[in-house]
């Protein structure tokens, strides 16, 4: 199970706790090692060129080595060193919840490994993607402030029905794709409703706008200079296929700032262009820029708008620091456009400093909340600098009834029952027999609903995505009805699994050199669509200098295959190049 011992991961509330599933190590065939292995070789035979300099040294830093898949417990230790920390999880998840584990200092590992049919690259998360791709980048501090502070800004991101719609489409291509058994015309029918998807998506989202932000460094993101850049985006990082291609010509490269923004992504393709930056200060200075025009930062009749058009649970902060958590479905505005009445409906709660307010959960506002903003006529003073000397003046006492309106026209008539502060903030009147209604007559609460409780504050400052306090809201983010598929192996497939599994014994012991002439005949008897096995016994045979012959013919057959088969020429090629130019082994931490 997830190693909670780590301070980062430990600190998790359990909205995010839901998304976290086991690793279960021992599901990982000999064929996965291998792909890890070939995968990793291949990085740092040629990413120790081309990647950011910190990224090789990291790979220890963070608990990685070349010969196995990593194991999350011996991650966790590593990264706990640099105040990070891991969980494995199914594949994608919503990116709210991505965001906010970012924000936490807690790296999001999908639990499964690409399958060999796509090494080089898929769009899937997978293990690689993740462990491979980010974490090493995290033992450079300037980047993992950058990607934590990204994280705590995406984590307040608005978000649209129509990004989860999005979400859910990626989500269920990137699942058939590695899905055994999966047909062309499945996979085009799922890339067709993505593009559908994509392509009507109407005015994008703050969450929307940020993935590209994201997509552009965090995943595909180039430092240096234009002439000259180094690869730390994580997804080319993974890639072996796009890690390469992605430094030529072909592909423009052009300077990170603001105006990135305005460049969509597609996840399913190779990026026509990518974008540097000089510094990763830089890319702190273009989120704030960003973060500036967002809801939380800018609050207001725009940001409320944003929370009723998300039509998902959002927060609206008083002036006065309260918190109201609901799915907004109103608001009203005066002559110059400030806020005066915000509505939820459904299951709402009130918090002051992201913490519930006693007595004010979604139970006692199941049916939604409402409640004006501004100040009351009669007083120079914002509401909630009000004392209760200057209340009294207004003639609103405790145990009295009080009839008063604000200057947006909206009459409060009723007893007051209680007056709550936060500090020397004013943040909530409670009136019993309440009559709320505007100034042409309008009924916003009659007495017979109950108890009315109202929020005080001059303005709504901020507006952010999500309950103010998670937990307590037991707010549960969608999760995801597809899950990822688990493999079933069959006889044959497992008798492969058997014969990696010996030529990775015999090149770490050392020892059975006599067998690889009968492993290599099964394989090209039994298993001919396969070409890693027997890169992995030319190594050997390579390398210990054992039994010329064999070798000569070993190296003819993936010769010819890659001929022959033009979807394994490079990876043959490429595996070739590395046999004969070794990587400096990495220590194997795990």
């Amino acid at each position: 199970m997830n190693d909670f011992n780590n301070p980062q991961v430990a600190r998790l509330p359990k909205h995010l706790r839901q998304f976290i599933v086991a690793q279960h190590y021992e599901k990982y065939t000999p064929v996965d090692q291998a792909v890890w292995r070939y995968v990793m070789r291949q990085n740092y035979s040629y990413l120790k060129e081309v990647a950011f300099y910190p990224y090789i040294k990291g790979l220890q830093r963070a608990g990685l080595s070349i010969e196995y898949i990593p194991d999350l417990q011996t991650m966790n230790d590593n990264l706990g060193k640099l105040g990070w920390g891991a969980v494995t999880v199914d594949g994608f998840i919503p990116p709210a919840a991505f965001m906010e584990y970012q924000a936490y200092k807690v790296l999001v590992i999908a639990a499964d490994i690409r399958q060999i049919n796509h090494i080089e690259y898929t769009p899937a998360p997978d293990i690689i993607h993740e462990s491979a791709g980010h974490a090493p980048i995290i033992a450079d501090s300037d980047y993992n402030n950058y990607l934590s502070y990204f994280g705590s800004i995406g984590a307040k991101a608005m978000f649209s029905a129509k990004d989860f719609e999005l979400y859910e489409a990626i989500r269920h291509l990137s699942i058939l794709k590695e899905a055994a058994g999966t047909t062309i015309e499945e996979i085009e029918a799922a890339e067709q409703s993505l593009k559908l998807i994509a392509d009507n998506m109407g005015e994008p989202s703050e969450m929307a706008l940020l993935s590209r932000l994201h997509w552009w460094t965090v995943e595909y993101g180039l430092i240096g200079t234009l002439e000259n850049p180094k690869i730390y985006g994580a997804g080319l990082l993974s890639s072996i296929g796009e890690s390469s291609s992605c430094m030529k010509a072909d592909v423009e490269k052009l300077w990170y700032n603001k105006y990135t923004i305005n460049y969509a992504y597609d996840i399913t393709k190779t990026q026509p262009q990518l974008f540097v930056t000089e510094t990763f200060q830089n890319l702190i200075d273009v989120l704030d820029e960003f973060a500036d025009t967002m809801a939380f930062r800018r609050g207001g009749a725009e940001s409320v708008q944003k929370a009723i058009d998300c039509k998902n649970t959002a927060t609206a902060v008083y002036s006065s620091g309260l918190q109201v958590t609901g799915i907004f479905t109103d608001l009203y505005v005066d002559a110059e456009g400030k806020v005066t009445f915000i509505k939820t409906s459904g299951p709402s709660a009130l918090a002051v400093d992201n913490k519930e307010l006693p007595g004010h959960d979604k139970h006692y506002h199941k049916d939604g909340f409402s409640s004006p903003v501004g100040k009351i006529i009669g007083s120079d003073v914002a509401v909630e600098d009000l004392d209760f000397e200057d209340l009294k003046g207004l003639g609103i006492q405790k145990a009295q009834r009080a009839d008063f309106s604000f200057e947006s026209g909206i009459q409060i008539n009723g007893v007051v029952k209680e007056i709550l502060n936060n500090g020397n903030k004013l943040i909530l009147i409670v009136f019993e027999d309440c009559t709320v209604k505007t100034v042409d007559g309008k009924v916003l609460f009659a007495p017979e609903w109950g108890t009315y409780d109202m929020a005080i504050g001059a303005e709504i400052v901020a507006v952010f995505n999500g309950a103010a306090d998670k937990d307590a809201y037991e707010e549960l983010t969608q999760i995801s009805e597809k899950q990822t598929q688990k493999l079933v192996y069959d006889e044959q497939t497992q008798n492969l699994h058997k014969l990696y599994k010996e030529i990775r014994r015999i090149r770490e012991e050392g020892t059975g050199f006599e067998q690889l002439p009968t492993l290599f005949a099964a394989l090209k008897m039994e298993h001919p669509s396969d070409w890693l096995a027997t890169l992995e016994i030319l190594e050997i045979l390579y390398h210990k200098q054992y039994n010329a012959e064999l070798e000569k013919e070993v190296r003819l057959y993936l010769e010819t295959k890659a001929e022959q088969e033009e979807e394994h020429k490079k990876l043959i090629n490429d595996g070739l190049f590395v046999i004969e130019h070794p990587v400096t082994q990495l220590i194997n931490i795990a």
